[in-house]
């Protein structure tokens, strides 16, 4: 090619219209997945892409003007034109949020977005926006919305008082129970003024034990007691945690304040309780113990093992609490333990233990039975060292029979004494009549028919010294009377007729008041009839010094109430009513030559009789001895 030829022309780009760039920017909208629009000055739409149209489910058409409010959900509508009018009041970009209704008819919130183009003049010529989906967001907004109202009705509801602090220590936040329990704000307790509501006993204490934590960024856990609205320090638990940054960092203290003094009161009292009965059982040496039959598991006291003479670090079991039974009490602990396992009964028992050092305890062992679920049996019990009261037991034991020894041999003395007490009568009187029946046969001529009459007293007072005798023998022997029903008015006169001739010679008179009406008693006659003898005779003793007065003696029956009642009464000088309880005492006796042997027998019978005998003084001179015995229903 020359030089002198021109070139070959260049080829032209082709020349681009305002047509071609408007429909490039429109593919450029309409591809993009954003709801674009754009708005004339006054606020009504002139243009929606694509995606905004077919999301919508709205044509052109239907969306121009105002005619794309239709898709708002009608509760969000009124706030976002009002929105919207004032965006363009101002002339600046602004947005705001409502829920817009897709095609399928789900509502998603969106956010409107929009801003101003001006001329070169500044003048506003249209406004442009793009709608954006953030129903994620505000979802997430409203689940962080409600866990975070959720979290504060549970801070401001659960039953503690709920603190947080800064992460130099300070107090920044109460729920409000503990604003209504100390009645106090955080505020109020800021910059260390919650020392205020500590006891002072307890204020260095806790300032050191939580500045420890903060400065060794360490859990919080102390106990002191808390100064509530009403005044009332109360004893409180408080405990807090560091909460770190992602660097590890504590950006806070979190903890909770728990009121524990009803808890702390109640320990106090369950110890002193305690301590109570550790030492209402060492007082009593009484254990306490718990034997669950199907796990052989066992709980003993204190008191226990100090009974046992057993280390409280070992196990209890039965195979221990029989290694501590005296040998010749190991068959009947055994039973008794089977039985209890087997049958699930009570048992209360004593026994003997052997102690390492060949000392024996007495023991009484209880068990009671608690347990509830059939075939598993479960006892709670006490097991205490009866031993100081068991040994003057048995010492008195060995005393009782060292005296039952004694009392064989005083017996005899005893009876004979008796014997000889109650049969001197009778015999005396045998011995006059044989004298008197003797001098009746002397005489010149004899006198047969009176000493018929007198053989006949001598058989009689024979027959009575017998009586007296067996009488006295079924007495000491211990044997059964012989029980009748008894005429004692009858029995009474019978006695008297024996006595007279005695009381004759000792100028006494006799004199009687039987009450007519009396009942029958059941009793032992001859038993009886001594007991009446022997109350005339110390009535005719107790008047032979008595020569100043007449002696006289009167014998009475009466009725009373249930009893059937016999008194003697005499005219000899009384007794002295100091000695009232010891007249009837054995071997006590107010006479020279007297025994003390007559009373005592009588209040043996009388009693055996289920009857009582005593003794009164008279107005006048002399004493009543009485004696009453229990009649049968009428």
């Amino acid at each position: 090619m020359s030089s002198s030829e021109e070139p070959p022309p260049r080829p032209r780009a082709p020349q681009v219209t305002h047509s071609d760039e408007e429909r490039n920017l429109r593919l450029i909208i309409d591809s993009i997945p954003a709801l674009a629009w754009s708005a004339r000055t006054d606020g009504s739409a002139e243009f929606f892409s694509q995606y905004y149209l077919d999301y919508i489910g709205f044509s052109a058409d239907q969306a121009q003007g105002l005619g794309w409010t239709a898709a708002v959900h009608p509760d969000d509508l009124g706030s976002l034109l009002a929105t919207w009018q004032r965006i363009i009041a101002t002339g600046a970009a602004g947005e705001a949020e409502a829920r817009l209704r897709k095609h399928d008819g789900e509502y998603r919130w969106f956010l409107f977005r929009t801003n101003p183009l001006h001329d070169d003049a500044g003048a506003i010529v249209k406004w442009y926006g793009i709608n954006t989906d953030i129903e994620d967001r505000k979802r997430a907004e409203d689940a962080l919305r409600e866990s975070e109202r959720q979290f504060r009705l549970l801070v401001e509801t659960i039953p503690a008082l709920v603190w947080r602090g800064t992460a130099d220590g300070d107090l920044d936040y109460l729920n409000q129970r503990a604003v209504e329990y100390l009645g106090r704000t955080a505020e109020s307790l800021s910059g260390g003024r919650w020392l205020e509501v500590i006891h002072p006993d307890h204020r260095d204490a806790t300032v050191q034990r939580w500045m420890d934590s903060v400065s060794k960024g360490t859990s919080y856990d102390d106990v002191y007691q808390l100064r509530r609205a009403d005044g009332q320090f109360r004893w409180t638990q408080s405990v807090g945690e560091p909460f770190r940054d992602a660097q590890g960092r504590i950006t806070q203290w979190y903890g909770v304040i728990v009121d524990i003094d009803d808890r702390k009161r109640a320990e106090q009292n369950l110890r002193r309780s305690e301590t109570f009965l550790a030492q209402a059982q060492r007082l009593t040496l009484t254990g306490s113990l718990w034997w669950d039959v199907a796990t052989g598991h066992i709980v003993w006291s204190d008191e226990t093992f100090r009974v046992m003479e057993v280390p409280t670090t070992t196990e209890p079991s039965v195979e221990l609490v029989l290694s501590r039974v005296y040998p010749d009490d190991l068959a009947l602990v055994r039973e008794m333990i089977e039985r209890a396992a087997a049958d699930g009964v009570n048992i209360d028992f004593e026994h003997r233990l052997l102690m390492p050092d060949g000392a024996v305890k007495h023991v009484r062992v209880v068990l009671q039975q608690v347990g509830r679920e059939p075939g598993r049996p479960e006892f709670v019990g006490a097991l205490t060292d009866v031993t100081a009261r068991r040994q003057p037991e048995i010492a008195l034991d060995k005393a009782r029979a060292e005296l039952a020894h004694v009392a064989r041999l005083a017996t005899l003395s005893t009876l004979t004494a008796s014997i000889t007490h109650e049969v001197s009568q009778p015999l005396s009187g045998i011995i006059t009549n044989a004298g008197t029946c003797l001098r009746m046969l002397d005489a010149t001529p004899p006198d047969l028919d009176g000493a018929r009459q007198t053989a006949r007293r001598t058989i009689r007072d024979g027959n009575r010294a017998a009586e007296v005798i067996a009488g006295l023998r079924a007495l000491f022997t211990r044997k059964e009377s012989v029980i009748e029903s008894v005429d004692l008015n009858a029995a009474t006169r019978e006695v008297m007729a024996l006595a007279t001739d005695e009381l004759q010679r000792n100028s006494i008179g006799l004199r009687s008041d039987l009450a007519p009406d009396l009942p029958e008693i059941p009793g032992d006659r001859i038993q009886l009839q001594q007991v009446v003898l022997n109350l005339l005779r110390n009535a005719a003793d107790a008047m032979a010094a008595v020569h100043d007065r007449p002696r006289q003696v009167l014998i009475t029956t009466r009725r009373r109430d249930q009893d059937v009642l016999l008194s003697v009464r005499d005219s000899g000088p009384g007794f002295d009513p100091r000695l009232r309880d010891q007249l009837f005492d054995a071997f006590y006796t107010t006479k020279v030559d007297g025994m003390g042997i007559g009373l005592s027998v009588s209040r043996s019978i009388v009693e055996g009789h289920h009857g009582r005998l005593w003794a009164d003084l008279n107005d006048g001179p002399g004493a009543t001895f009485s004696f009453s015995i229990p009649a049968p229903p009428s």
